[in-house]
């Protein structure tokens, strides 16, 4: 049985601070993410599922009452390694090159992709995430609940960032939108965002 691993974070844990702490990442990735991965490895097991990749399983239990449960931790454990890489120490400001063109086309300016951003993850009701996602050729940006993500829709995933409560309580309390500030303009790791756009078009061309 090819099991589901639980990957080490892409930095070390004070590497986001004072933005995010040492001790969120530790509770958040030793603990939740550990804990899903677990449990999908457990869920899996005899199933159709245990030698699927995780895309492959989100794909074929998205929406399906039956695989509700695998559905979840499947998908949370691929969203929460999406999340890690989707920050960097020193991170923020502006994306460059093609991406930066997109945004540029498809919302008008990065200011207006920044505060679409900013409030679809502020908004977004409980527990979720909020994703900068490439679909139909063009970039959008899509708040999801709970476990749902971007390889469940077809879409694919550019960036995102978790709006669940332990991705950011001990750091800023009930202060959602404080902490999807400091992800913006302090953490957010556009040239991992550069990547996924390009290899996305690279993808979409030879289609």
């Amino acid at each position: 049985m090819a099991m589901i691993e639980l990957p080490p974070l892409p930095y070390a844990k004070d590497a986001l601070a004072p933005h995010i702490s040492a001790d969120t990442l530790t509770v958040h990735h030793d603990k939740h993410h550990k804990t899903y991965v677990e449990k999908t490895n457990k869920l899996i097991a005899g199933t159709e599922f245990e030698k699927l990749s995780l895309e492959e399983i989100i794909k074929r239990s998205a929406r399906k009452d039956a695989h509700k449960k695998i559905f979840n931790n499947a998908a949370q454990a691929w969203n929460h390694t999406f999340y890690w890489h989707s920050m960097a120490p020193k991170g923020g400001g502006k994306p460059g090159g093609k991406l930066a063109d997109q945004i540029k086309a498809d919302f008008g300016s990065f200011e207006k992709f920044h505060e679409e951003f900013h409030t679809k993850g502020a908004e977004q009701f409980g527990s979720g995430w909020v994703w900068l996602v490439l679909k139909g050729g063009k970039l959008a940006v899509e708040a999801t609940s709970n476990a749902d993500n971007p390889v469940a829709h077809g879409d694919t995933a550019i960036l995102c960032s978790d709006v669940w409560e332990h991705a950011y309580y001990l750091d800023y309390q009930n202060k959602r939108p404080d902490y999807l500030t400091a992800f913006l303009d302090k953490v957010a790791n556009w040239s991992f965002a550069e990547e996924n756009f390009a290899q996305a078009r690279s993808q979409s061309k030879a289609a």
